[in-house]
């Protein structure tokens, strides 16, 4: 169960840098205190909700999978799979191209992700 703690972890760090992206303190500095409940305001906090969220439970279940997972193989994982995360959602929501040598890299640190479950790891 700690590598599908993992592995959602690393969707929310995905989400929470995505989040990050498209997070405007200054849009946030604008918006009139009247406005923070309208459709307006709620659209500009929007990024800043996800950033809280996203960042909280990607913590969560990161310290929940380092309970059995040792700390070294949980971060390569989680940091690997977050990568990949990345990636497909920029080729799909960004319309990003992907190129062969891209895929190669991609597909390397699936098989490390791969061999670190089948070596590293105690669950």
């Amino acid at each position: 169960m700690a590598w599908i703690y993992i592995i959602i972890a690393a969707l929310f760090e995905a989400a929470w840098t995505f989040s990050l992206k498209v997070l405007s303190f200054k849009d946030i500095k604008a918006l009139p205190l009247n406005k923070y409940w309208q459709m307006e305001g709620i659209l500009v906090l929007m990024p800043l909700l996800g950033y809280i969220v996203f960042g909280l439970a990607n913590v969560y279940f990161f310290s929940v999978s380092l309970k059995t997972v040792p700390t070294a193989t949980a971060m390569a994982v989680w940091t690997a799979a977050t990568l990949i995360f990345i990636k497909i959602a920029e080729i799909f929501f960004f319309h990003e191209k992907l190129n062969w040598l891209e895929i190669f890299f991609i597909m390397l640190i699936t098989v490390g992700i791969i061999g670190l479950k089948v070596v590293g790891g105690k669950s």
